[in-house]
């Protein structure tokens, strides 16, 4: 894992009196000096000591803007190419000696050779096709964002001149907050800035840095502008009109975190198990089943929620079986829509999440979650489609054994109480999922009389010759099964690879508790809120630059990073990997 060095590192050639009492009772900064403080602040804004690396295009882009700097697609690309791995702050600082901060009469200059009647506008039509067909072209999405920018478009037309000085406006106030903040915080100025060190006036500044090997090459000793290019200025500008706030954790990896699940005594206290499953819908969003739990008196309660192993074909792994789950558990109070947010399950023991602690007695809901980072949307593409039905020697249509495997999992995980059987309730969670429609006592009491049930529930067998009858009312066509298989989360290839059934155990030290599916909803809603809660009451909390109002809150679980702004959940985070550890590096930015 990559990490950062500490802010707060004291070199042995410093001087014992603090430089910024020097600089108020020496000289004045001298121009040198007052540019390596410009690379210093805008370095900071973006990274937590100067002794850290450039390691992504991005975070080059983005500490060139907090420079003041007006840097094209095109700029960027000089200085990072497919062979630059990172670049330290001294290549920053030739960096910015080279690229020099746009001016004003440049950027006019620009524009103007788009304006035909010489009036300081530029009509959205004539400015939308040099934007996406000439230069750095832009998307259509990009070129709409600088038409719709506010104070700068009326009446059908780009007003470039207010453009041009909000540019500046906004380019100064990047640079001034970089400075604001190396100011406020003591600790930055007692670090040292790649080979240069924060001294008094009357230390000898050091020669200019020499480049790493990674930025000393040919195309870089070419003379290169791209200030007559309008587009570049444009895109560029309209990315920059934002505020932004970085943020950077680092996690242990798997084995060497501390909070793990610890399970007590169950032995001797009641329990109730149910199931449920995740599904994936196409606009990303996940559905689930949510419970309601009775606890008749105050009691030490251990819940848990894992995903719920079903047959598998050996040797063949099943992709739902690292997927994360959680439970959030909120408290009935008058009615079903004000729910208070108790607690969740923020420890784990491999598979397992969990959570130990005395609840009154009263009802509570359990709404499980998942963060999508391991359910996600299957975008292999399947070579070969399963088949479902054939025909024997005498032409009866019989289901085939890999969609018998499927059938008998999705009867698995619509058998919410695992006891063999589906209920009436039960089965139409299936329908409303598969169909969207309920079974009614009428049409239940119809599979009574057609297929194998006992004390009125159906048998896994009962479940097969259904589907097999349905079969037969299509002839033979699978594509009424294929809604089926897919509103469950299966593929072409009969896998599960869109759904991750979980297992929910609860136990109650001093009652028997109680604990039963009652709704199928999305991942919004009291879900989104609960979330948002758990974040706002043990998260970090950063404000935008500029903007303090707008605060991020952020918090980190042992295997997990979630953020929130404005109330609203922006971003779960999960390595690829759990066994190494793992460094997050976020920027949020503000575009109005």
């Amino acid at each position: 894992m990559a990490t950062s060095p500490g802010s707060d590192v004291v070199f042995a050639s410093q001087k014992s009196v603090p430089s910024e009492s020097l600089r108020t009772k020496k000289l004045p900064l001298t121009e040198e000096e007052v540019f390596y403080m410009n690379c210093r602040a805008a370095y900071l804004t973006v990274f937590k000591s100067s002794l850290e690396n450039i390691i992504s295009k991005d975070q080059l882009y983005l500490a060139l803007q907090h420079a003041g700097r007006n840097p094209s697609q095109r700029t960027v690309n000089k200085y990072w190419t497919p062979q630059t791995a990172k670049l330290n702050f001294d290549d920053f600082c030739v960096i910015l000696r080279k690229e020099k901060p746009t001016s004003k009469a440049e950027l006019l200059k620009s524009f103007k050779q788009l304006d035909v009647n010489d009036d300081g506008c530029i009509s959205h039509t004539d400015l939308y096709k040099f934007l996406t067909k000439r230069g750095e072209k832009m998307t259509p999405e990009e070129a709409n964002t600088v038409i719709n920018l506010p104070d700068v478009n009326a009446n059908g037309k780009f007003d470039y001149i207010k453009f041009c000085k909000l540019y500046l406006t906004t380019s100064g106030q990047c640079l001034k907050t970089a400075l604001e903040k190396l100011q406020v915080d003591s600790k930055l100025r007692r670090q040292q800035f790649g080979s240069h060190m924060e001294e008094g006036p009357e230390r000898d500044l050091s020669p200019a840095p020499k480049p790493s090997p990674r930025i000393l090459r040919k195309s870089d000793q070419e003379a290169f502008s791209n200030k007559g290019d309008a587009g570049a200025s444009v895109l560029s500008t309209a990315r920059k009109f934002k505020a932004s706030v970085s943020c950077t954790i680092s996690m242990a990896a798997n084995g060497n975190r501390n909070s793990k699940l610890m399970e007590p005594n169950l032995k001797d206290w009641p329990c109730v198990q149910s199931r449920g499953c995740f599904f994936l819908e196409d606009d990303g969003e996940t559905v689930s089943h949510q419970y309601r739990m009775h606890i008749a008196q105050s009691s030490m309660v251990h819940l848990t929620i894992k995903p719920l192993n079903l047959s598998q074909v050996e040797g063949k792994a099943s992709p739902w079986l690292s997927v994360d789950t959680a439970l959030y558990i909120l408290k009935e109070n008058e009615n079903q829509a004000n729910l208070q947010l108790i607690c969740f399950t923020e420890l784990r023991n491999r598979e397992v999440f969990g959570w130990t602690g005395e609840l009154g007695p009263g009802v509570y809901w359990l709404i499980p979650s998942t963060t999508g980072c391991r359910l996600r949307r299957e975008r292999k593409p399947v070579t070969e489609e399963a088949q479902l039905v054939c025909r024997d020697e005498t032409g009866e249509l019989f289901l085939t054994q890999a969609f018998r495997a499927a059938l008998s999992d999705i009867f698995e995980v619509i058998d919410l109480d695992g006891n063999g059987l589906l209920s009436l309730e039960e089965y139409n969670f299936f329908e409303l999922r598969t169909s969207g429609e309920k079974c009614d006592e009428d049409a239940w009491l119809l599979c009574r009389e057609n297929f194998d049930m006992k004390k009125n529930e159906l048998t896994r067998q009962g479940f097969m010759d259904l589907h097999l009858m349905e079969a037969n009312d299509r002839e033979g066509d699978p594509r009424d099964l294929w809604v089926t298989l897919h509103s469950m989360g299966y593929s072409r290839a009969l896998e599960l690879t869109e759904a991750c059934p979980f297992v929910i155990d609860l136990h109650a030290e001093r009652c028997k508790p109680r604990m039963k599916a009652v709704r199928m909803e999305a991942s919004r809603g009291q879900l989104e809120k609960a979330t948002c809660q758990s974040v706002l009451l043990k998260g970090e909390a950063r404000a935008m630059d500029g903007y303090e109002n707008i605060l991020i809150y952020t918090h980190s679980w042992d295997f997990r990073i979630t953020s929130v702004i404005e109330n609203k959940v922006c971003q779960h985070v999960m390595p690829r990997s759990e066994q190494q550890e793992w460094t997050h590096r976020c920027v949020y930015s503000l575009v109005p």
